[in-house]
């Protein structure tokens, strides 16, 4: 059987006459540009905030503002650390606690549940992230928080009242019903990219793990969750950041108060809250240019985390594999 050489140049050039040319620069041209609009949306968008927020960062200063306790418009004291407080408070325990659900969602959706109940289970779960913001908080005034305040916060401030987590007047309006209300919102991205990571787990880990005469829990905890920590990390994070820029139902549920309690019963207030609660009462150029000042922290810091995550979910599931999950 006869073989025919060719040489590599002549492939290579035979391939480029082969290839399709007719539109390809304008293709090209399309694609450079929708990259480089992104590019130019958030830079703009850091551009004009920062502009906006160049009298209140000369007014109040850069560490002065965010170690600030003080916020009282009527006299042009601005300081942000109770928002930063509040902030931190519901997003990093609403985060705790929907990382724990959602990583249990994934766990069983991936590892347990046959897939006729496995298929519904991971709908109705991506289904809340379709609810609207304001519905959750309606949902919150009206359901949560009166059940709350009678079944979860009269009885925990008559056992534990002493404590000063559970210190104050039980209302049902206040950090809790915060915490609660952001748990339900960030758990549909927590457990579908979580999802997606545990199923990324080579089915090699699996085998070896039952091989050895582990149990399924044993594989799970010892073949699957190890390897996928980094995805998992990173979907907290991704889950974090939706919940530290979330506005209107927790600007419903919170209370409102720029007040720093260990309470989870006390009222309070988030950077997104507070821009939107008081941005329409903002008269003076001060008072916008702080608000606008808080919108320029929340903004890097919400960029900060979501880079994170994406760095951690593309270090856990890689190539396209990674493109997929965070598309």
């Amino acid at each position: 059987m006869a073989v025919i050489q060719v040489a590599p140049g002549r492939v290579r050039n035979l391939l480029q006459e082969r290839r399709p040319r007719r539109g390809e620069p304008l293709f090209r041209a399309l694609v450079l540009a929708a990259a480089a609009a992104v590019l130019v949306v958030i830079g703009g968008l850091i551009l004009v905030i920062t502009q906006q927020s160049l009298s209140g960062i000369v007014h109040n200063g850069g560490l002065a503002f965010i170690g600030g306790t003080t916020w009282d418009p009527v006299h042009e004291i601005f300081g942000a650390l109770p928002f930063l407080y509040g902030t931190v408070v519901t997003s990093f325990t609403a985060l705790v606690l929907a990382t724990l659900i959602g990583v249990g969602v994934a766990l069983f959706v991936v590892e347990l549940a046959p897939q006729r109940i496995a298929g519904p289970v991971a709908f109705m779960v991506e289904l809340l992230a379709a609810i609207p913001s304001v519905v959750y908080g309606l949902w919150g005034i009206y359901v949560l928080a009166p059940w709350l305040r009678e079944f979860v916060e009269t009885p925990l401030h008559k056992a534990f009242g002493w404590l000063p987590i559970f210190a104050g007047t039980p209302i049902g309006i206040g950090f809790l019903s915060a915490i609660v209300v952001l748990t339900i919102m960030i758990l549909p991205t927590v457990a579908a990219v979580s999802r997606d990571v545990v199923a990324a787990v080579p089915a090699s880990q699996r085998e070896a793990a039952l091989a050895l005469g582990a149990t399924r829990w044993e594989m799970m905890r010892m073949g699957v969750l190890p390897y996928a920590r980094s995805g998992i990390l990173g979907a907290a994070i991704l889950g974090l950041a939706r919940g530290v820029g979330e506005t209107m139902a927790i600007t419903m549920v919170i209370g409102n108060a720029p007040v720093i309690s260990a309470s989870l019963f006390a009222q309070g207030y988030t950077m997104a809250s507070v821009i939107a609660n008081e941005f329409t009462e903002a008269t003076t150029e001060i008072y916008r240019s702080s608000l606008m000042e808080i919108g320029l922290l929340l903004l890097i810091i919400t960029l900060l985390i979501n880079a994170a995550a994406r760095l951690l979910v593309w270090r856990a599931a890689g190539g396209s594999s990674a493109r997929s999950v965070l598309a």
